[in-house]
């Protein structure tokens, strides 16, 4: 276990070393020297503790889910019925009261209709959605279960929740904190981000973009005063926009949604020189867009976001690559907002901001101060007692002690984890797993120089011996390590990352740096008496 040949010393050196510098770029951001632009430098991200930063806690309106279930059964109800052969006809169309009823032009199609709409009652899960009921013998009538809108409530939350991660990740920030809360609760955190207001601006975007045909046949003045012909509705110009204060009805169905899109950019028309957002459908999307286009040259199409027009260009011609531009009195910082809203998928719910605070940077930097003061304190002592009672051994486990340290600090950066006060707590943890350590490799060695064994002898059988107690050790940390990270969120898995580094960085310095040096130390002086 003493041999190391030059090949494996040039490996753990290298090893330790390109951690180490690793760390440099972290230890140097807080002080004037400053790190070469050339080179690469990765640094340890301060959570919101550490940090400051913003705390949002954005919150859903249910009903919304249960308004877009009762729309998009409509257009399913249509579809179903429409396709079939022979095609069966129906009236008008209510969807009051959270339910979805009509009336069939001839109730001798009742059974046959059930049998068309049984399989939209269970959606695409196991868990009935809908309940379908008969009234008079010719009105048909769907609605929700409780189930079934639980059910759609935690996909739009889930879908929400990844959706906001996405936005954030695309505005550049760190690490962010993005959990549920509850039912209808998304709690975000993100570190050093002392003005929220961008942060509130992207995610109070819903994104919901949709296509759809201008009802033409609507007069203007009903539609100034809000009244919407069966079928259309109404729906008011954007700020900004040449006809902001006016309205327009369209077409309630048969448009297109924004779900389809697969990119989103900002750019500039070339021809007016304004800032628009250029999108590009899936094959199914632009497939679609150039069927709606194709069925309705020369008719206006409205552009609608978040419930306001952009804009209702005319389609002059079919639109068949499958892309589109949208322009709406963009400037290139809203241009650019809305593309990163659109890239990242729109919201199915809107959220509302709840709860808003901003964490200030000196409680943090006073957590840092202070957990140093600890590390250094406590780190001192042990060096100490290390070096008094183990002398040159001592010397050894204190030079890894630095070094991780200094290790973790390396492989946190080049990971881009975030450290936490939590983790600097980890820190201390891993110091004081180190140590340990190398007292197990120490105690060993005396133990069996007691015994009679030569110093060569002792010094290898102190190390074969004790690893296996140190790994064995390690091993149900790690695991504990690994379940806190799984299961824990936030401050909690910053101090999971942390243990579990500080493991690998301890074993690797206590054991195998320091059984090196030892190896070396002997082979150059032989010595005939351990004095530890």
């Amino acid at each position: 276990m003493l041999e190391f040949p030059r090949w494996k010393k040039v490996w753990l050196w290298g090893l330790t070393l390109v951690a180490c510098l690793a760390a440099l770029p972290s230890l140097l951001s807080s002080t004037s020297i400053g790190w070469p632009e050339a080179l690469p430098d990765p640094t340890v991200n301060l959570g919101l503790d550490l940090a400051g930063g913003s705390h949002i806690l954005l919150e859903a309106e249910p009903d919304q889910v249960a308004a877009q279930r009762l729309e998009n059964m409509e257009e399913g109800v249509r579809s179903a019925l429409r396709d079939a052969e022979p095609r069966i006809r129906i009236g008008d169309v209510s969807t009051g009261d959270g339910q979805l009823s009509f009336m069939l032009e001839d109730s001798g199609e009742i059974d046959r209709t059930r049998e068309l709409l049984t399989p939209l009652m269970n959606g695409e899960g196991l868990v009935q959605e809908w309940e379908l009921s008969v009234v008079d013998s010719s009105r048909v009538v769907f609605t929700q279960t409780e189930a079934g809108l639980e059910t759609a409530i935690t996909q739009a939350m889930d879908s929400a929740t990844e959706v906001v991660r996405k936005r954030i990740d695309e505005l550049g920030t760190r690490e962010p904190t993005i959990i549920r809360q509850g039912d209808t609760r998304i709690v975000v955190q993100v570190p050093g981000l002392q003005d929220p207001d961008q942060l509130k601006d992207l995610l109070g975007q819903t994104a919901q973009l949709e296509f759809k045909l201008v009802d033409q046949s609507a007069l203007p003045s009903d539609v100034q005063q809000g009244i919407a012909s069966p079928g259309s509705q109404i729906f008011p110009y954007a700020a900004g926009t040449p006809f902001e204060g006016q309205s327009i009805a369209v077409r309630r169905l048969g448009g297109i949604q924004g779900d389809n899109l697969i990119n989103a950019q900002a750019g500039v028309d070339q021809q007016n020189q304004q800032d628009v957002v250029n999108i590009t459908f899936d094959q199914q999307g632009g497939q679609r867009f150039a069927q709606l286009t194709t069925q309705n040259v020369n008719k206006p199409f409205a552009i609608i976001l978040d419930g306001e027009v952009l804009s209702a260009p005319n389609i002059n011609e079919p639109i068949l690559g499958g892309s589109a531009q949208i322009s709406g009195s963009f400037t290139a910082e809203t241009a650019n907002q809305l593309a990163i809203s659109l890239r990242s998928g729109a919201l199915p719910v809107d959220l509302a901001v709840v709860e808003e605070r901003t964490v200030g940077p000196d409680l943090g930097a006073d957590s840092i101060r202070r957990g140093l003061i600890a590390m250094s304190l406590g780190s001192l002592l042990v060096v100490g007692l290390m070096i008094a009672t183990y002398g040159r051994f001592g010397i050894y486990a204190t030079a890894a002690l630095v070094l991780n340290v200094l290790m973790i600090l390396g492989i946190m950066a080049v990971l881009n984890t975030t450290l936490t006060l939590p983790g600097i707590a980890g820190f201390v943890l891993t110091i004081g797993a180190a140590v340990d350590a190398n007292v197990l490799i120490n105690e060993r060695i005396r133990e069996e120089r007691r015994r009679g064994r030569r110093v060569v002898a002792a010094v290898e059988t102190g190390y074969k011996e004790a690893s296996r107690a140190i790994y064995d050790a390690n091993v149900t940390n790690f695991i504990a390590g690994v379940l806190l990270f799984l299961f824990g969120s936030g401050p909690i898995r910053g101090f999971a990352v942390v243990l579990i580094i500080g493991l690998f960085t301890s074993v690797f310095t206590a054991v195998v740096l320091t059984r090196m040096w030892v190896a070396g130390w002997l082979r150059a002086k032989r010595p005939s008496e351990l004095h530890i």
